[in-house]
């Protein structure tokens, strides 16, 4: 008898991280690549998409029918109703629940999936729009298509080049951008993703308000205009929070005096004894109501790049403050 020679083994080590660091230069340098094939095409599968009268159907085979399953639900948990359908299914009686209006996605590496382009046919038939996501430009599925997303591949992460690995990344990849390009499209927010994840810890911080979290009372730093500005140092000082708000007598927000106006002054030499607070202060300042979701306080201050908000009602009147540390706390971020 004949016996077949005992596979090679190899030591686990330095070999084993090299190897790792190769995969995830390869898949990372695969989706990189995706960057400028983002054009008209992406635009058009988008479009298509934002304006169907049904629902998106997302189907695959193997490793790309996992892929199909990932992005049917994304796609759905940032507001694009969609599902995913079995191809082979598909031909025994699940075509049923495609319909005219609908935008099916067909995801195969190769574009020869045999199960895919046995039901394209029936799938147009149907009346609905197709959106193909293959590796291959001049394949029978790419040409079948309405819009082609090409999400080829140099090599896959294997060592073989045979597993798919870096061409599954790259298609999930794809299939984020897309779900991330419809949820702006649709104006869909926090609030909205929240109420599709009515478990875990995500939902519950996504609908935090800022009455929730913000400052209130004497917690509020706040002096009136027209005070010394060694007065709103000490106010300032007094409130911890790295600033003071400046009101008028109906207590609305004229202004903000905060630790970078206070080093601004210093460097200039400001006479803070004879000097008054509006001089020095930062005028029209950032503000938010307090029905506001904390999510966009931290927007607001990532964008204007400040750590302080004041909080004020209908009529611009103080009603609160917080920073980053109370967001912080609240583990809004």
């Amino acid at each position: 008898m004949i016996r077949a020679a005992p596979k090679k083994e190899h030591r686990l080590g330095q070999g084993a991280i090299e190897l790792a660091r190769s995969v995830l230069r390869i898949e990372a340098d695969a989706v990189r690549a995706l960057i400028e094939r983002v054009d008209e095409r992406f635009l058009a599968a988008v479009e298509l998409i934002h304006r169907r009268s049904g629902r998106v159907v997302v189907s695959g085979i193997g490793k790309s029918g996992h892929v199909a399953r990932k992005i049917a639900s994304t796609l759905s948990s940032t507001g694009t109703p969609a599902y995913f359908v079995h191809p082979a299914e598909a031909s025994h009686g699940d075509l049923g629940m495609i319909e005219s209006g609908d935008v099916f996605i067909a995801i195969s590496y190769s574009g020869s999936s045999a199960e895919l382009l046995e039901i394209v046919p029936l799938v147009k038939r149907r009346g609905a729009k197709l959106i193909a996501m293959t590796g291959r430009d001049n394949s029978a599925l790419a040409h079948e298509a309405d819009v082609h997303l090409d999400a080829r591949v140099e090599q896959e992460a294997c060592p073989h080049n045979l597993a798919p690995t870096a061409s599954t990344t790259a298609a999930l990849a794809l299939g984020d951008a897309l779900a991330i390009a419809l949820l702006d499209a649709r104006g869909f927010s926090a609030q909205d993703f929240a109420r599709s994840h009515p478990r875990g810890s995500l939902p519950r911080q996504a609908l935090v308000h800022v009455a929730e979290v913000m400052r209130r009372g004497d917690d509020v730093p706040c002096v009136a205009s027209g005070v010394p500005a060694m007065q709103a140092v000490v106010e300032m000082s007094r409130g911890r929070i790295g600033m003071t708000a400046v009101v008028d007598k109906a207590r609305r927000v004229r202004g903000i005096f905060t630790d970078g106006d206070l080093r601004r002054s210093l460097e200039k030499g400001v006479d803070f004894t004879a000097s008054r607070v509006d001089e020095l202060m930062t005028q029209g300042p950032k503000t938010i109501r307090p029905e506001a979701l904390a999510a966009e306080a931290v927007q607001l201050m990532e964008r204007h790049k400040v750590n302080q908000l004041l909080v004020v009602d209908e009529r611009d009147q103080l009603i609160g403050a917080l920073n980053m540390h109370d967001l912080f706390r609240a583990k809004v971020i």
